[in-house]
């Protein structure tokens, strides 16, 4: 495994003093907010106390007045709504959330939500169907559909009114809808461009109040399911998503969705405090299980349901689910790490592509995830069968994925996503093909530099200043997540107190204790046993880590949650 860089955050330090005396900060706390742009009291005020009248203007996104205008004639003519959502985290929520807004105003909604094997990525021709089967009058879609030309025309033939609500970057030329809300289009003038598919439709929700006269409360209350798609897409937690999340997190403590109760519930949540990481390490897989393995309508049935019993089974039936996940994920994660160790030449490859017969499609993005973070380059982990080939992609920092698979279109059948994830599909006769032009492009691309894994650090920090203000400070920073992550620290010259262990089911985890002068400090290290032999050395290290909390027998205690551990300069 290659050693990560520790690189300082680079900040202006005439800000850092101004904020440290404006607000009589010690420098650290100081350089902190300054490197995330809080250099005044008007910018303290807004991240510390998100205000949702400080919300942009729905209809600041093209075609929202249209949307919202054809949406509001389908109520009035008491006419069928169909909301097809894709079948992620992010897709359902935005499924569950338009149902349960339709329903609070007392509009009758429908949601349909592709199989992921039998339908694959987007709008379906099933989906379709089943609209004009049930009447609809409309055809929303959520989290997809910005590149659905086929799928659009065939929905016009039909004479349905697609309305397409998306965030995923779209070609210069647009499908043929009735509406097209999505920040991201090229020609839209919103000015915020990191909501995802369920933010974008809570803005269509909250544009239908402001024109139907509807209290935007019927929105706001829904804003739990919200923030679930949020934290499990990985957008910034900055500007409008900050806002929604700290809603979200607000209302889900009122434990209003009897889905998401159930979640906290199976998942051992309940009691502890909601945090972005929780949502989606804890909770967004479980909803993933649903697709993955099965019937994504199961996470919408799940967040709209009134019936605790319901509630209940399907939170449970998930639980169990994603545990049979996580099985075939190791299963085929120890496949392909020992794929690479086998047959890919790490030396003169910058990317890896790898593809297997019988890996289920549903894990795969989980799989490409890990073998980016273990081989820190870009993965692509191919499910072909004898026919068609699906993938998932997962991408480094200044490598664009989707940009990548553009210049090896020729030989897939489809692709999208962002930057750093993204799918595709193939003809399976075109894997080996592929595979060679997508590492040309990437050997091309990314130099030795960008493969060295990087460690951005906020500050260095002695122990003594882990005091009351400082974790005060750390926990008023909260919602954490992209664009406001847990800030990093470095700390030099710490001393070992006591026995290292090596802890879990794998015995991957470190635990011991950190000294610098007087107290002691707990620090964790999730899955870093190969740091073991320089705990025991009896010399001084060096260690990058967040601060964290641990919650035992009622007792809350800071505890250091590593990233890396180095010797220390003079004993290395």
């Amino acid at each position: 495994m290659i050693e990560p860089e520790w690189k300082f955050k680079s900040v202006n330090e005439d800000c850092v003093n101004q904020v440290a005396e404006t607000f009589s900060l010690p420098h650290t706390i100081a350089r902190v907010m300054s490197l995330r742009g809080i250099n005044s009291r008007a910018e303290s005020k807004d991240f510390f106390y998100p205000d949702i009248t400080h919300m942009h203007d729905p209809f600041l996104m093209l075609d929202m007045d249209k949307a919202v205008e054809r949406i509001l004639r389908a109520i009035s003519e008491k006419k069928t709504i169909l909301i097809f959502g894709d079948y992620d985290v992010d897709g359902t929520t935005s499924a569950a959330f338009l149902t349960l807004f339709f329903r609070s105003i007392n509009v009758e909604s429908h949601y349909y939500i592709p199989c992921r094997e039998k339908e694959g990525y987007g709008i379906s021709t099933q989906g379709i169907d089943y609209a004009k089967y049930i009447g609809a009058d409309i055809f929303i879609s959520c989290d997809c559909g910005i590149n659905a030309f086929e799928k659009v025309a065939y929905a016009n033939e039909k004479e349905l009114d697609v309305i397409i609500t998306d965030h995923h970057k779209p070609d210069k030329t647009l499908p043929a809808a009735y509406a097209i809300v999505n920040p991201n289009r090229f020609d839209c003038p919103y000015p915020f461009k990191g909501l995802c598919g369920a933010s974008v439709a809570f803005k269509l929700a909250l544009a239908i109040c402001e024109k139907g006269g509807y209290d935007p409360e019927y929105a706001w209350e829904h804003s739990d399911v919200v923030t679930l798609g949020i934290a499990a897409d990985l957008v910034p937690i900055q500007d409008e998503n900050r806002i929604i999340v700290h809603q979200g997190i607000s209302q889900m403590k009122k434990e209003t969705n009897l889905g998401i109760t159930a979640l906290q519930k199976t998942g051992r949540l309940l009691g502890k405090d909601i945090t972005v990481g929780r949502l989606v390490f804890w909770m967004a897989p479980k909803i993933n299980a649903a697709g993955r393995l099965g019937d994504a309508s199961r996470a919408v049935k799940l967040l709209t349901t009134q019936n605790p019993v319901l509630a209940k089974e399907i939170a449970e039936e998930l639980e169990l689910e994603n545990n049979r996940r996580k099985d075939i994920t190791l299963q085929i994660t120890n496949d392909a790490l020992y794929m690479v160790k086998t047959n890919c030449d790490l030396e003169n490859e910058n990317a890896i592509v790898l593809g297997h017969k019988n890996w289920h499609p549903g894990v795969i993005g989980i799989v490409a995830s890990r073998i980016k973070e273990e081989f820190s380059r870009p993965a692509i982990i191919m499910s072909l069968d004898d026919v068609e080939g699906k993938g998932s992609c997962r991408s480094i920092h200044g490598f664009d994925m989707v940009d990548a698979l553009r210049e090896c279109k020729d030989f897939l059948t489809g692709f999208g996503g962002h930057p750093i994830a993204a799918g595709l599909s193939m003809n399976s006769s075109d894997f080996n093909s592929f595979k060679e032009k997508f590492i040309q492009v990437a050997n091309n691309k990314i130099t030795s530099d960008d493969l060295i894994p990087t460690i951005y650090v906020d500050s260095v920090l002695k122990l003594e200043e882990l005091n009351s203000r400082m974790i005060k400070f750390l926990n008023a920073m909260e919602p954490y997540g992209p664009g406001n992550m847990r800030p990093v620290f470095v700390t030099n010259n710490l001393s070992i107190d006591g026995i290292p262990k090596l802890l879990g089911k794998d015995q991957n985890t470190l635990k011991f204790s950190v000294k610098q002068n007087k107290t002691p400090f707990e620090s964790i290290g999730f899955n870093m046993a190969e740091h073991y032999e320089k705990l025991i050395q009896n010399a001084p290290i060096d260690i990058a880590y967040v601060v964290g909390e641990n919650y035992w027998n009622g007792q809350r205690t800071i505890q250091l949650e590593l990233k890396d551990i180095k010797l220390s300069k003079n004993h290395a």
